[in-house]
């Protein structure tokens, strides 16, 4: 009697898509993994960025937290969103039978457009949504300089 294995191309799929999001600190618990794993793995918020002739806006979703929870800071063309969400501790009368959100710190960095008045950031938070408007700056000149020749 010979064994034989049923090919499953979709949980070969799913695996693999674990190992990537592993490697990438995306992973999602589940039940067959340790808990150590995931309380040192970090994440990144989906953001969505939009331009109009006017500005720019970012939109980061970052349901659960509180705008205390996070920072913006631009600088030399750098914008930086960072926070962290804390995850809930199981006390003596609530167990965690599963848990698919992602908790711990996170850092996403845009490089911004030279068109960009760093000054103009304006940001807002309702929701879980940090929605960030940057106003474009005007055209800058070309400016001529005059070459003497000697």
């Amino acid at each position: 009697m010979s064994n034989v294995t049923r090919w499953n191309p979709v949980s070969e799929f799913e695996d693999l898509m674990n190992r990537y999001n592993r490697m990438f600190g995306l992973a999602r618990t589940n039940e067959r993994e340790s808990k150590d794993m995931f309380s040192r793995s970090d994440w990144s918020p989906a953001v969505d960025i939009k331009e109009t002739p006017e500005a720019f806006t970012i939109d980061a979703e970052l349901p659960g937290m509180s705008k205390d929870d996070v920072k913006v800071t631009v600088q030399d063309g750098v914008l930086t969103i960072e926070g962290e969400r804390k995850h809930e501790e199981e006390s003596g009368d609530k167990k965690h039978h599963r848990v698919e959100r992602f908790y711990g710190s996170f850092l996403r960095r845009f490089t911004l457009p030279d068109n960009v008045d760093e000054n103009s950031v304006k940001a807002s938070f309702k929701d879980g949504l940090l929605s960030l408007t940057l106003q474009k700056a005007e055209p800058k000149e070309p400016k001529a300089i005059e070459v003497d020749v000697q």
